[in-house]
């Protein structure tokens, strides 16, 4: 009898809490509480509306850094890959700031721009935005140009060529650089508000560090974590299949 994808999924969930929980019960440590624990912990904090409320900030964060860094990467990730001139004199800037490291970056928009919400976002997006640059960048390299080409012979539009030729040859890197930022962007975005803000999800891990307050840290991050899979699979999940109904 064969096992279905969503089955093995659902059992891989259940053996890690019972690896959780064998190690947590071998250990008996504070430094590594239940996933019991962990659920009254973060039910807690849900009842007393905390979680949700700095949940949410660090979520609409998330939402303007991420959606500024894929338009501007994808935008200039495009261009690079359509001109070889553009590419090599710009190159070595991608390089610099691929290789900058994000608590540099978050640091001096702090000292340049101030400890507002501006210099926050701002930090997330310069983390980002190479990452996406060089995939989509990667990417056009990749069309194919004789489908260009037939395009051009049967008379499609711009919109036309767009929609049906280099869309769906990009759809890879697209998703690509959609899934490794939404990784990417939410880590940082926890070390911009343990650095700067007074709130969302990283100020509260702060705190709880200070504590010592293991059940905290890990009921707050399980929430984010489900968050993140729900817009998977509410999200990018069905946009995948629009994107290759065609197959």
């Amino acid at each position: 009898m064969e096992i279905s994808s969503k089955t093995l999924s659902m059992l891989s969930i259940l053996a890690f809490v019972a690896f959780w929980q064998g190690v947590a019960f071998y250990l008996h440590s504070a430094l590594l509480p239940t996933p019991l624990t962990v659920t009254q912990s973060f039910l807690t904090h849900c009842q007393s509306g905390e979680l949700p409320h700095h949940l949410g900030i660090t979520l609409m964060r998330l939402i303007v850094s991420f959606s500024i860094s894929m338009l501007l990467g994808c935008v200039l990730g495009i261009a690079l890959g359509l001109s070889e001139k553009f590419n090599a004199f710009f190159d070595n800037w991608l390089v610099i700031f691929l290789n900058v490291p994000a608590l540099v970056t978050i640091i001096l928009c702090y000292v340049w721009f101030g400890l507002n919400e501006s210099a926050a976002i701002l930090a997330v997006v310069l983390n980002k935005v190479p990452n996406v640059i060089v995939t989509l960048r990667e990417g056009t390299r990749a069309l194919d140009k004789n489908l260009q080409g037939m395009a051009k012979c049967y008379g499609f539009s711009r919109l036309k060529t767009l929609q049906h030729v280099v869309l769906p040859q990009l759809h890879p890197f697209l998703m690509s650089a959609t899934r490794s930022g939404l990784a990417l962007i939410w880590k940082i975005i926890l070390m911009v508000e343990l650095l700067g803000r007074s709130d969302g999800m990283g100020y509260q891990l702060h705190l709880f560090f200070q504590w010592f307050d293991i059940a905290s840290i890990l009921a707050y991050t399980v929430a984010f974590v489900g968050v993140i899979q729900l817009l998977e699979f509410l999200v990018l999940k069905p946009l995948d299949n629009v994107a290759l109904r065609w197959r």
